[in-house]
């Protein structure tokens, strides 16, 4: 397809959109409006692709017609892809290990340490229990290949926490909590101003009700996919995984009925606030942690799994981010009752704190070596 013929055919088809939309109910011109921009899109793509194969030979004069003017050559279709340009398991693992992280921060690998600690020195009183059995176990099953070491550098290569060394040549995601604060600030916000746009006008029905940008949503999603993506290579899937596996186990082994009788605790939460409280001067904010750890993650894979189509239907994007949505304000609420989370400044103003910290903000962060 020539420049020519592409230009006439992109005037013709504006026009009879024109028409076709002027002829329907007020209605149905969205949703129709966004079908014929789709069907546009594949059309020009696959008129594009199927004859631009010798186009550039043509271009230089060396196709078999010879030299041709600029109007005769193929005009090629430019595909805008760099959206897509990424690897969901890298982002999916991304999602786990932020959870894995909270519950490092937690103490809950730390505190495992400790029980093994107390059965080989005789200061816990288990015998032969599940509990004492698995700590048993633990001693020839640890992580094969990456210990808090290998964390805290994973930690710090993808969302720059801590203060583990900086892999040389490595990319380090030096952005990541600033985007992900303003993720949540976004997500939150644009329900909150879809909620005010209903009271205000009354009803739900009302056509445009949105009172919040969906760009905005889509922006910050896209933007933080492609940071986590650059920064996620290398070894994190596998230790994803693997760690994933040992938090598995390791749970399970703080609600053994001998490990929480040892410590008169009802559940796993009792036993780590117990032990942090008796040999680590304090648990670590596990009930905000913890609703960070889950709100988090499911925000996360909510970003590795959406497409962020700029043609999206309003009520549709409704729909995909609401669970979203809501994670982000539990998540708002929890981080807000953290160390770092007490200077931020609230959903309505966030977008501008996290573009526009100052450079000691921008350095500060959390100290991986004092849960470690």
């Amino acid at each position: 397809m020539t420049l020519a013929t592409q230009q006439t055919i992109q005037s013709l088809w504006q026009r009879f959109v024109q028409e076709e939309l002027d002829a329907l109910p007020a209605d149905q011109r969205s949703a129709v409006e966004r079908d014929l921009e789709t069907r546009f899109g594949s059309l020009l793509r696959e008129a594009g692709s199927g004859d631009s194969g010798e186009a550039f030979a043509d271009l230089l004069g060396f196709g078999g017609d010879g030299v041709q003017s600029f109007g005769e050559i193929p005009y090629p279709y430019l595909e805008a892809d760099f959206d897509e340009a990424i690897t969901p398991t890298q982002l999916h693992a991304v999602a786990e290990l932020y959870f894995i992280y909270q519950h490092d921060v937690m103490g809950f690998f730390k505190v495992v340490r400790q029980l093994q600690k107390l059965f080989q020195e005789g200061r816990i009183r288990i015998q032969s229990g599940p509990g004492a059995r698995t700590l048993y176990l633990l001693q020839k099953h640890q992580p094969l290949r990456y210990g808090p070491k290998d964390r805290a550098i994973a930690y710090t290569r993808v969302f720059n926490y801590g203060k583990a060394p900086r892999p040389a040549g490595a990319v380090i995601n030096k952005n990541y909590h600033y985007q992900l604060v303003a993720l949540m600030s976004s997500l939150a916000q644009y329900f909150r101003d879809h909620t005010i746009g209903e009271v205000i006008r009354g009803s739900g029905e009302i056509d445009d009700r949105p009172f919040g940008a969906i760009a905005s949503v889509q922006r910050l999603g896209i933007d933080l996919r492609y940071a986590l993506d650059r920064a996620s290579y290398g070894n994190i899937v596998a230790l994803t995984h693997e760690t994933g596996l040992y938090l598995d186990q390791v749970s399970k082994l703080l609600e053994t009925p001998d490990i929480k009788r040892a410590f008169d605790a009802s559940n796993r939460w009792q036993v780590i606030e117990r032990v942090a409280n008796l040999y680590f001067g304090g648990a670590k904010e596990l009930s905000q942690r913890a609703k960070m750890a889950e709100a988090g993650r499911r925000v996360l894979q909510w970003v590795a799994s959406s497409n962020f189509d700029a043609n999206v239907d309003p009520d549709t994007f409704k729909a995909e981010a609401r669970v979203a949505a809501s994670q982000a304000e539990a998540w708002i609420a929890a981080y807000r009752l953290t160390p770092e989370g007490r200077r931020f400044p609230g959903v309505t103003s966030s977008l501008k704190w996290s573009l526009g910290l100052s450079k000691r903000a921008r350095e500060d962060s959390f100290d991986f070596d004092d849960v470690a």
